[in-house]
């Protein structure tokens, strides 16, 4: 039945400590580990104290028989000093034959064992013995004579013991010091080594309750190379807060962008739609007219959508990524962009070793970067001036460049050419949303891959597509 109960009050123990807060079971772990030091020192050092005095003891109980061999070595056998009744003398001796019929008619005061006369004897060798005489506890020492007979030397032992008691009292009050301290130590370190927890926690909670994730956690104002783990873990909370405060700015710009490029095209749909309503009134042209601007508001509508739908997903998902050859993908999208711009000449040029090298990705969404990059570089291209295509191959990548002979990109629209809805001042007349180049960025960062655009030699605007190899 006892063993049945421990592993029950220890299941019960475990859940009690993971009830408590951590500040509550870091104190107690900190106040046990220092207590149980604090009372292991005093212990230990009870041990020692107790130790040398009991040695002391016997070194005096050695000292007083070499004495008391000199001085009474040749006095016949029995009590040597009478006095030592009452302990009063310094050391109380007595002399011992090896045999009971030489003992003398006067009482021994020290107990005579079987083990004295074979000390007399030379059979045993000397040794010590606790005793008590005249209510009081002493300590003997029995050693041998070298006429046959054994020496006794009894000491008071009660000093001894005053002295045990009195180191036992300190070290026990020493300890329960220890033990006060320990706990006021636990309670110091749980405080300080938290703090910063609790900051974090803090901040997290705050920024749950105000949803604001503005809020940082206050780190040291001079940082060095090893900070401890707390301090890392607050600045990583900080940088995870950045991102967290880009993206949600991020998605409020997107909608507020979105807002606002679909406020013109539903204004129109609403006018066309409204004018359709009162088709009775209108003349067969007009009603084509606005049956035609009608379905050219929906397509870009639609078109819009598509590209928000896009441009809200992140990355694809592993499952979908599979080796492409880009080269494939290139002319297929080439020969699709030929029939959506008859006006524009597409010229595709691969490296032979281009041809056969393949790259992890997904078919779909590289196709659509590509198409993205051949529909801006047909927009802003000249009509009968060429979009040439280019692929080539390096050591451990892949590098598609798209090139047309417009009228290139000014060096203060170059910085935010794949930003969002973003139009420079010269193509706000033409058709589009402005969303291309962002989703060809998106999908070039979710295959790894480094889409950057530039002036090309000789003008127009050149986009060059570096992907990684598949390995």
């Amino acid at each position: 039945m006892t063993g049945s109960r421990h592993p029950k009050g220890a299941r019960r123990h475990a859940r009690w400590m993971r009830r408590r807060p951590l500040r509550t079971r870091l104190t107690l772990a900190a106040a046990a580990a220092v207590a149980a030091v604090a009372v292991g020192l005093c212990a230990g050092s009870f041990v020692v104290i107790r130790h040398q005095l009991l040695h002391q003891l016997d070194l005096h109980l050695t000292q007083s028989a070499r004495l008391a061999t000199q001085q009474f070595g040749h006095e016949p056998s029995g009590v040597v000093q009478d006095q030592c009744r009452y302990l009063a003398a310094p050391a109380c001796a007595q002399l011992v034959p090896a045999r009971a019929a030489a003992d003398p008619s006067k009482p021994y005061l020290l107990p005579v064992t079987a083990t004295t006369r074979e000390v007399a004897a030379g059979d045993h060798g000397p040794y010590y013995s606790d005793l008590r005489l005249s209510g009081h506890r002493a300590r003997m020492l029995t050693a041998p004579l070298d006429d046959g007979r054994a020496l006794q030397v009894a000491v008071r032992a009660d000093t001894v013991d005053r002295g045990v008691r009195q180191a036992a009292v300190l070290l026990a009050g020493m300890g329960a010091v220890g033990v006060l301290l320990a706990g006021a130590l636990g309670a110091w370190v749980s405080r300080t080594g938290l703090a910063p927890v609790g900051r974090l926690t803090a901040t997290a909670e705050r920024i749950a309750s105000t949803r604001d994730a503005r809020h940082r956690i206050e780190l040291p104002p001079e940082r060095t190379g090893q900070d401890d783990e707390i301090t890392r873990l607050a600045a990583s909370f900080n940088t995870m807060l950045d991102e967290l405060e880009k993206s949600v700015g991020a998605q409020r710009r997107l909608v507020a962008d979105a807002s606002h490029e679909l406020r013109t095209p539903l204004t129109a749909l609403r006018t066309n739609a409204e004018l359709l309503t009162r088709s009775s009134r209108l003349t067969d042209a007009q009603r084509e007219r606005a049956a035609g601007a009608l379905g050219r508001q929906l397509r870009e509508v639609t078109h819009l959508v598509n590209d928000l739908v896009e441009l809200a997903r992140n990355e694809e998902p592993d499952p979908l990524i599979e080796d492409v050859r880009l080269a494939d993908i290139a002319e297929h999208t080439v020969e699709a962009a030929r029939g959506h711009w008859p006006d524009t000449p597409l010229t595709l040029s691969v490296d032979p070793e281009a041809r056969t090298a393949t790259v992890p990705g997904v078919p779909a969404r590289l196709a659509r970067l590509m198409s993205s990059l051949l529909d801006n570089a047909a927009k802003f291209g000249p009509p009968g001036r060429p979009v040439e295509v280019t692929l080539t191959a390096g050591p451990a990548d892949l590098e598609l460049t798209v090139r047309d002979h417009g009228p290139g990109i000014a060096e203060q629209d170059l910085p935010y050419v794949f930003d969002r809805f973003y139009r420079a001042r010269s193509a706000r007349a033409l058709p589009g949303s402005g969303l291309g180049l962002a989703m060809a960025r998106q999908i070039a960062r979710a295959h790894r891959a480094e889409l950057v655009a530039e002036s090309a030699e000789g003008g127009g605007a050149q986009f060059r597509l570096t992907i990684p190899r598949a390995s």
